[in-house]
């Protein structure tokens, strides 16, 4: 039996570790977890963080006209007496199918809606329902396939906008939530964490990705719809899960950074199609031996390989070599994230790069353009069909780096490259029956007399063969 005298003595540490318990109970708990205390229930929630951002997430109807395959016979009067009968309903030749996604209304007064681009590529029709349900047709205003990010626009009254919030200062482990509509059985939310960031999947080939990876769970349907953190900003659009073959979500969802997705609106807005930049530089990774001979032990950042002779960046100074560590004062985490702040840069613009040369820290500023170089094959004399494609060596960091071959940088949509049938991120391994490993040999194999150029390249994983 304790003392009465025992008690008194352990009374004043009783009565703090009381007062610190009652202060943790009522201790704002976003301030530690994102949830808010309901003081009225009693119970912790997301609630007015999510009843802020609801009204912004909008559900995305797109309707397709595809055709449909008929008997060959029914297209003659003749044979068509024998397979219908007189007076009854030809056969459709056309039918409308009907999808759904997620977007996220991001400026109110103009009616601007973010939303993936594989959401309403094929679309014939756009149509908006608000969390309201008030429904508006869309204008799709642009698109870019490089990063999927599309941007609609609807004209409406008293819409409410998500608020963005910057995706640089996102960290492993901050909670996030993802507004959508999967499966279209109506707008859903879930949660969970950041679970890592720049990822590169290469679901898109040749694209831009650094996608923010999360637990949210995520579903077909909430492509487009949006990732906020507690704030209630927007700092992400989802956009892809890995299912592990059961089709739904396993817990592994990714989603376009928002200040990726801000950029190409910004330009949709302006030209209604997106303008990359170029400055003319070959880059790879920072290996830590790398690192460690250069003297840069702990430090991230994009080595130049190659710089273009005539390119931008020969202009400015830059030299083989040099290791660049940030844009625009970022931190450069590798020669793909190199890759997306330059390719996402308006041309005409200037960045501001820093460089470490033979241990000094340098400031360099680069005005991006397009790349006047071998690379480009823009001469219509000699290959007409190749106008409008950039080649160069494959990258470093390619998952198919050890081919040999010649990379397609990028390639201007409409371009006779275009319409030949090359796209970004293709290796070309032969022209004309000829193997080529370098652009030189390309433009040597494809400069023929003959009336037809044919190639054999890779894409993804696949062998492909054009001749035309």
């Amino acid at each position: 039996m304790v003392k009465r005298s025992s008690i008194a003595r352990f009374l004043p540490g009783l009565v703090v570790l009381g007062a610190l318990f009652a202060s943790i109970a009522y201790w704002p708990a976003q301030a530690v977890t994102g949830y808010q205390l309901d003081q009225e229930r009693g119970v912790f929630s997301l609630a007015p963080v999510i009843e802020e951002a609801v009204p912004a997430v909008v559900n995305v109807k797109v309707k397709t006209i595809q055709r449909v395959a008929t008997n060959p016979m029914l297209q003659d009067p003749f044979f068509r007496q024998f397979f219908e009968r007189r007076g009854a309903p030809r056969q459709p030749r056309q039918r409308q199918a009907q999808s759904a996604g997620s977007g996220v209304i991001i400026d109110a007064k103009n009616g601007y809606i973010l939303t993936n681009n594989h959401v309403v590529e094929r679309a014939d029709a756009v149509e908006v329902v608000l969390a309201d349900e008030r429904e508006f047709e869309a204008e799709v205003i642009g698109s870019d396939p490089g990063t999927d990010v599309a941007l609609l626009k609807i004209e409406a009254d008293n819409l409410s906008a998500l608020p963005v919030g910057d995706s640089d200062d996102l960290l492993v482990g901050d909670l996030v939530i993802a507004i959508g509509n999967p499966f279209g059985i109506g707008q859903t939310v879930t949660s969970g964490i950041v679970s890592a960031l720049g990822r590169h999947t290469g679901i898109i080939q040749g694209g831009y990705e650094d996608y923010i990876q999360t637990d949210a769970s995520i579903n077909p349907g909430n492509s487009g719809g949006a990732l906020i953190n507690s704030k209630g900003e927007l700092v992400g659009l989802n956009n892809s899960i890995l299912t592990g073959g059961s089709g739904g979500s396993v817990g592994i969802g990714f989603a376009i950074p928002s200040n990726i997705a801000t950029l190409i609106k910004d330009q949709l807005v302006k030209f209604g199609e997106v303008r990359r930049g170029q400055i003319g530089v070959a880059i790879q990774n920072m290996k830590p031996d790398i690192a460690e001979a250069l003297g840069l032990t702990g430090q991230s950042g994009a080595i130049i390989s190659e710089v273009l002779e005539g390119s931008p960046a020969e202009k400015a100074g830059l030299k083989a070599g040099d290791v660049v560590v940030s844009v625009n004062g970022r931190r450069v985490d590798g020669s793909s994230d190199f890759r997306n702040r330059i390719g996402l840069t308006e041309k005409g613009k200037s960045v501001e790069l820093a460089v470490y040369r033979d241990g000094e820290r340098k400031t360099i500023n680069v005005k991006v353009g397009e790349v006047a170089s071998a690379t480009q094959l823009s001469s219509e004399d000699a290959i007409p069909r190749l106008v409008g494609a950039g080649f160069g060596p494959i990258p470093d960091d390619h998952p198919q780096s050890d081919v040999e071959g010649v990379y397609v940088r990028d390639v201007d949509p409409g371009s006779p490259a275009w319409n030949y049938g090359l796209r970004e991120g293709d290796i070309i391994i032969e022209a004309n029956q000829k193997r080529v490993k370098s652009v030189a040999e390309l433009e040597a194999a494809a400069k023929t007399k003959r009336r037809v150029l044919a190639l054999r390249f890779l894409r993804g994983n696949s062998q492909v063969f054009l001749a035309q």
